[in-house]
């Protein structure tokens, strides 16, 4: 056996002296084996190629070189470091990938591994388009430096590991292409999620391959995670105790805990039918948080599921839902992953950080963004957990939230997951969004939908109308806006009253006149007010309608809120007052009244739908409250049940130029000579456009128990300190705001930047202690984000 010369990494023992090298050789090999075993049920063989041929450049003397350099552990090499172009070492591989198959099996071979050089190539960097991308680094004008690259490369192996340049024994082309997920599917983007996936395998054994050499007991922490059955269990004895508790409580025959009951043994019963696609339909304070992950636990126990992931669509739920799972499992069991998690470095255990990196963990909780984006991602930190979702259940909570402008992409997305990964979806809502195929007058338009969903619940009208606590009050003109004078005239006569609106404009504006007219000070809430901020003011508004129940605080209670409050916050008033908008809207504003069925004598609480002008600007509440108009003249009765929706949605949905306005699904849609567009597909997905907005850390003290106090925190940033962890900390302090807004403020000296797109709040007075940021001291612009 040839001795081994070509390293992959080295490290330095603690004491800074004794040199340990990882040899090349064994890296990929076990990257190789690492890869295959991931991609076990979507390709196998095609992940242990791109794992052995993957650090094929390393194989290069410069990059020798540059290793040892870098270390600074061979001081008796030669005096001048290598240039940076020695230490790039992926387009070997990839120009292996082409060359060999080409040799193979000819033309045809060549274009079929332009997948390996997708993964390959990417394997740092991300995944790139081929055109104007990947053919000019390897092909064009790029190539000659790619080619020298791999001649270096291959000539090395050929001394060291000739064996490590050929196909693995038993490769046969024919065969693994057949075998590709969705090679026959007329789904657009079965073959870019496929490379995708491919590519999630091969960074991350890449990354717990690399990481189990440079820290040896690092890979050790990521382990420890109990059993989808342990977490099973563990739920049912959480609900078995709440169970006991109502019954010692003499609530067990109140209407809506026998409703609650009734949706989660539906739920068990139903986790034993095959996967697929389900739905569970609940109206608001149906229990539907944990029915739901009582099915997909279940289910996932049930039919060998390897995990569960939350996907959740505002971080204002994420944050309730996951302190609720938290309490049942564990703090350490339960892996939150969205942009203000883990704020507080205590927090973090090495293993939840760990498994934020892949996901490899039995239950995740994450937002929409995290889930959707990293499908369509680029970047190695963002796709390296994809693979993690093959054989998982996904809930999609609050289903009737996905986008609209990238719901095709979306679509297409979960369909592959479910058809060709062995996933099974479950779309969980009080308003059920119709996201079965639908047709247009022009066939070019037409929707390609999920496949029908299987019902949890038996009968829903049944449900809807045993959990119906509200009666909904709609004007008799819904054309003409109601104005602000004769609006506040109807909420002074409510003594506690809920008001959303759909803007925040329009929050403010109501906020001062109703404080003019009544003499009492009104609650505000919208989203120009930091996290901390309108965690606070929820936390004074659930304990004063607690005291006025309890009939200790009987102050006037009048809150105005945008639509913030609509999805997930628990708040239950009698009497709620909604601004049209589209009938999903009005249903979870329908949430917050008489949540609980608490109301003396049985009473129902009202839900009174006003009209209020809508900026033009925004369009997708435009297109709601029409479809909303439109479903009301066709006759709609007063409640606002399943049946509703199936004729609203595909209203909604058609209002809509496009469902997929950026043009995802022509970027990587299915092509014979694999040609997609990994990279700008990545670009252009987002779903929180923030070309516009900047964030703004504002000086908000809470007087929270245990709320973190940003003054020390921000004092650190002045200083020039942006570390991760100052920067997580202070998330919870940080308010959107528009970029042109921004750049005004930081001309006149009242903000500083901190980091790209971040910038610190000096002049304390724009942020106002009931309203939050307020351009200049004044009302808001009209067209501003308006939740």
């Amino acid at each position: 056996m040839k001795p081994k010369t070509a390293l992959a990494h080295i490290r330095l023992e603690a004491d800074g002296q004794r040199v340990v090298e990882h040899w090349l050789v064994d890296h990929s090999l076990d990257v190789a084996s690492l890869a295959r075993d991931f991609a076990a049920t979507f390709g196998p063989q095609w992940a242990a190629i791109a794992g052995r041929w993957h650090d094929l450049g390393k194989f290069r003397p410069g990059f020798y070189r540059y290793i040892r350099g870098v270390s600074g552990a061979d001081a008796h090499l030669e005096g001048k470091w290598p240039t940076g172009n020695e230490k790039t070492h992926s387009a070997a591989g990839a120009l292996h990938a082409l060359d060999l198959f080409e040799q193979r099996y000819g033309p045809a071979g060549r274009v079929v591994a332009r997948v390996l050089a997708y993964v390959i190539a990417g394997h740092h960097a991300g995944l790139d388009d081929w055109t104007a991308g990947l053919d000019t680094r390897l092909l064009g004008t790029r190539a000659p430096d790619s080619r020298l690259e791999y001649d270096q490369a291959r000539a090395k192996c050929l001394e060291e590991a000739p064996e490590l340049l050929d196909l693995p024994a038993g490769f046969d082309l024919r065969t693994a292409a057949a075998d590709i997920p969705g090679a026959r599917s007329s789904n657009p983007l079965a073959l870019a999620l496929w490379v995708r996936m491919l590519f999630s395998a091969l960074v991350d054994a890449d990354f717990l391959d690399t990481e189990r050499f440079m820290d040896e007991g690092r890979n050790d922490r990521r382990s420890g995670f109990a059993t989808i059955t342990s977490y099973r269990e563990q739920l049912d004895q959480h609900l078995a105790r709440k169970a006991d508790q109502v019954a010692a409580e003499g609530r067990e025959a109140d209407p809506v805990m026998q409703a609650r009951q009734t949706v989660l043994a539906q739920c068990r019963t139903k986790a034993a039918l095959p996967p697929g696609v389900f739905s569970l339909t609940v109206p608001t304070g149906g229990g539907k948080t944990l029915s739901s992950l009582a099915f997909a636990l279940a289910h996932a126990e049930q039919h060998g599921k390897r995990r569960v992931v939350y996907a959740i669509p505002y971080t204002s739920i994420i944050e309730q839902t996951a302190d609720v799972l938290k309490g049942i499992f564990g703090p350490d069991a339960v892996i939150e992953h969205h942009s203000q998690a883990d704020t507080d470095h205590a927090a973090e255990t090495p293993r939840s950080r760990l498994a934020c990196e892949n996901w490899d963990a039995p239950l995740i909780v994450t937002t929409n963004v995290q889930l959707f984006e990293s499908l369509f991602a680029a970047r190695t930190s963002r796709c390296r957990k994809l693979h993690r979702l093959a054989g998982s259940v996904i809930v999609l909570d609050e289903a009737q939230l996905l986008p609209p402008r990238f719901l095709q992409p979306i679509l297409d997305a979960l369909h592959v997951l479910v058809a060709h990964y062995g996933v099974t979806l479950l779309l969980c809502t009080a308003t059920q969004p119709v996201l079965t195929d639908g047709a247009r007058f022009d066939p070019r338009e037409n929707l390609r939908g999920l496949p029908s969903p299987t019902p949890i619940i038996d009968d829903e009208s049944a449900l809807f109308a045993a959990l119906e606590r509200v009666t909904i009050e709609w004007p008799a003109d819904l054309q003409t806006p109601l104005s602000t004078d004769a609006l506040v005239e109807r909420l002074a006569a409510e003594p506690c009253v809920l008001t959303i609106v759909n803007t925040r404009k329009d929050a403010a504006e109501i906020v001062a006149a109703l404080d003019a007219a009544t003499g009492d000070r009104a609650l505000h809430l919208s989203a120009a007010m930091c996290g901390q901020h309108r965690a606070d003011v929820i936390r004074d508004i659930r304990q004063r309608l607690a005291a006025r129940r309890a009939g200790t605080d009987l102050r006037p209670l009048r809150v105005v809120s945008t639509q913030l409050v609509e999805a997930g916050v628990d708040i239950d008033f009698p009497v709620v007052f909604r601004a049209l908008a589209g009938l999903d809207s009005i249903a979870q504003a329908a949430g917050r009244c008489n949540r609980e069925g608490l109301l003396p004598g049985g009473a129902k609480g009202r839900v009174v739908v006003f009209v209020r002008a809508v900026p033009k600007l925004l369009t997708e509440l435009r297109n709601g409250v029409q479809a909303s108009i439109s479903i009301r003249a066709t006759g709609m009765g007063e409640a606002l049940g399943p049946a509703a929706f199936q004729r609203y949605f595909p209203q909604f949905y058609d209002a809509f130029r496009s469902r997929d306005e950026r043009g995802i699904v022509e970027l990587l849609k299915k092509t014979n000579d694999f040609n997609f567009s990994f990279g700008t597909a990545a670009t252009k997905f987002k779903l929180i456009d923030d070309e516009d907005q900047a964030q703004v850390i504002v000086p908000y003290t809470s007087l929270a128990e245990g709320a973190v106090d940003p003054a020390p925190l921000i004092a650190k940033l002045r200083a020039g300190d942006t570390d991760r962890w100052l920067m997580r900390a202070l998330q919870r302090y940080t308010v959107t705001a528009r970029k042109a807004q921004v750049t005004a403020w930081q001309t006149a000296g009242d903000v500083q930047e901190v980091q790209p797109g971040c910038f610190l709040l000096i002049d304390a007075l724009r942020y106002d202690e009931r309203f939050g940021l307020r351009p200049d001291n004044g009302p808001l612009d009209p067209g501003s984000f308006f939740i």
